[in-house]
């Protein structure tokens, strides 16, 4: 229901309201065009805009940093059997499926 019409730039926009009213059982439809002013920001605002993310950002990175730290030998074990393991029952869970689907296809393909 509303168009930004191009001929306009800047921090002027015109918006179409349409509206739709019946009348005598035809459809007319009214335009009411206003103009709505965005006040232009400010050089501390679009400055505030581009740096305050960076130094959020900045910040969270070092807290990671931080916050990070070397794994000891028992806790890279631990981190190692699992990851070991994971691995070894994906691997028996296609296998498995492939030493099943083999069969099946067969009998569905018949053997070519």
């Amino acid at each position: 229901a509303y168009e930004v019409l191009r001929s306009l730039v800047g921090s002027e926009m015109c918006i179409r309201d349409r509206y739709q009213r019946r009348v005598r059982g035809l459809d007319f439809i009214f335009f009411s065009a206003r103009l709505v002013h965005q006040p232009t920001p400010t050089m501390d605002q679009m400055i505030d805009s581009v740096v305050l993310p960076l130094k959020n950002f900045a910040k969270d990175s070092q807290r990671l940093i931080i916050r990070c730290n070397k794994p000891d030998m028992k806790e890279f074990k631990k981190i190692a059997i699992a990851t070991t393991i994971g691995f070894a029952i994906m691997g028996f869970i296609g296998f498995f499926v492939k030493l099943i689907h083999i069969p099946i296809n067969n009998i569905i393909v018949g053997g070519l």
